[in-house]
């Protein structure tokens, strides 16, 4: 054997030799497990959203990496959109107060009812409107609620329920004095008031009046003249309420729908005491950089992910809002296209231990206002309130078409009911040359038919004779409508009474 051939083999022998025992004990070792195949991470993964993934052994490659912590990122960036939606709504409704001049403590108040000038989430613009920041950052404040026809509440920084106020409220209606007391207070309260304590800073008021045959003055003399809120440090010398007059003007009280989202809801997240929220929620902001005491500044990869994040994360609401999936948001299932995100009857979206994330996520993309007496309705009391954005074929509502609605009678409303017209773009009242963008049972040229329904139309112009019974839409606007039962009798709850569905006229 030629010396140089062997000298060649013999490191060949031994890696040979090696290698057999390598396999050998990869193949069998001495401590196996019977691992199943579900733990198992294949070299080669195909997913419809982000296309192949490749690994080495459970090890991901680079692209991998980058492409799930795009995704993870955008996810949460979407799901921080559509999960701080009760902050930002809240945080931009307070911001807006400002726009029409007003300070925490003064009333913000629609004396002469509200219209299409002021851009706010379903605006009624048959009753008058009062708002309030209520800010309890600095020391408790004092509520005087006068008495009268008086419904609303007061809700929290991140949209949750704190009390009724007026005819809902511990009071029914008969005034009062409260104190708000927030949760780094830790002094003395005094005597003869009722005590609500609240986890936030902010708090938002919101009261609206009700008019009666004495007309539109006297339902909001109270609110003009007795209702103040001052700090408790000025307990023994109150000063007069300030009254800041709002009916036509033009702020908005809408949070944003782009990338400046992020901005707002960083500034809730810096302003308010850390406990206030769950910390899961507060994680969930933390993950795309909105930390509080620290700057909010993202870099450009975290900047598109965000522009991303945002996207989808308004093209789901608008989704969930639009075109409900859940056949039980709807009030009469293969009858009528009506419907509302309460129709589990919890204002905190609750369901035998569950929060219903989508009725939660309609509810505050939509409209405005947390209360149990919104939803939780009873009979002769409170409101009720049902959502009709499609025609009896489920079609979009179109602007430039016509539509009529049928109440059949009786109408199960013990006070009143309206509708009112509302802009799908803004969520807010359109944009029409009527200035309430609608009708109710009180309007004075509003006509029965003759076994005592109405037939209400939508058009963008008045059929003729129709003139009392009319709301204009637009040509090139969508739009949807919200039917209200102020006092919804008990037709309306064992749903004996349906309204009609919005017949569209050829």
């Amino acid at each position: 054997m030629n010396r140089n051939n062997f000298a060649l083999t013999l490191p060949s022998l031994a890696a040979l030799l090696l290698g057999a025992i390598a396999t050998a004990s990869a193949a069998e070792p001495k401590y196996k497990a019977d691992v199943p195949e579900s733990l198992l991470t294949p070299n080669t993964v195909e997913t419809a959203l982000l296309g192949t993934l490749d690994f080495f052994d459970g090890m991901p490659s680079d692209e991998t990496v980058r492409k799930t912590i795009d995704f993870l990122d955008t996810s949460r960036a979407a799901e921080a959109f559509l999960t701080g939606m009760p902050a930002t709504s809240i945080y931009a409704m307070l911001e807006g107060l400002k726009q029409a001049g007003a300070k925490p403590g003064d009333l913000v108040l629609w004396e002469n009812y509200g219209d299409a000038r002021t851009l706010a989430l379903t605006f009624n613009t048959s009753t008058p409107y009062a708002f309030a920041e209520i800010n309890v950052k600095d020391e408790p404040a004092i509520v005087d609620v006068p008495a009268g026809m008086l419904v609303g509440a007061v809700d929290d920084a991140f949209f949750r329920h704190v009390t009724d106020l007026g005819a809902t409220g511990p009071n029914q209606g008969k005034g009062g004095k409260f104190i708000f007391v927030g949760p780094d207070y830790t002094g003395t309260l005094p005597d003869g008031y009722r005590v609500v304590r609240t986890p936030t800073y902010r708090n938002w008021m919101f009261l609206r009046a009700i008019v009666q045959e004495a007309g539109l003055e006297a339902a909001t003399k109270g609110l003009r003249t007795k209702f103040r809120v001052y700090p408790l440090s000025k307990i023994s010398n109150p000063p007069k309420g300030k009254v800041v007059f709002a009916s036509g003007a033009k702020i908005n009280t809408i949070h944003a729908n782009d990338v400046t989202y992020y901005d707002e809801l960083n500034a809730v997240v810096q302003y308010e005491p850390a406990g206030a929220f769950d910390p899961e929620i507060v994680g969930l902001f933390a993950s795309i950089g909105i930390k509080k005491g620290k700057p909010f500044e993202p870099d450009a990869r975290m900047r598109k992910i965000l522009v991303e994040g945002v996207a989808i994360g308004n093209a789901t609401a608008r989704s969930l809002t639009f075109r409900p999936r859940e056949e039980r948001l709807y009030f009469y299932p293969g009858q009528r296209q009506w419907y509302s995100p309460f129709t589990g009857g919890s204002s905190e979206f609750m369901n035998n231990g569950e929060r219903v994330l989508d009725d939660r996520i309609i509810f505050h993309y939509y409209a405005t206002g947390i209360t149990p007496a919104m939803a939780r309705a009873k009979v002769g009391t409170g409101s009720a309130y049902e959502i009709g954005a499609h025609d009896s074929e489920g079609r979009y509502l179109d602007g430039g078409k016509t539509y009529t609605v049928t109440l059949p009678a009786p109408i199960p409303a013990k006070d009143f009911w309206s509708f009112v017209v509302y802009d799908n773009q803004t969520r807010s009242v359109l944009e029409t040359d009527q200035k309430s963008a609608g009708v109710d049972s009180n309007s004075p040229d509003i006509k029965a038919n003759a076994d005592g329904s109405y037939t209400v139309w939508f058009a963008p112009t008045p059929p003729a004779g129709k003139e009392g019974n009319w709301v204009q839409t637009m040509p090139g606007k969508s739009y949807n409508v919200l039917l209200r039962l102020y006092g919804p009798l008990q037709p309306f709850f064992d749903k004996t009474w349906m309204p009609g569905d919005f017949e569209l006229k050829e």
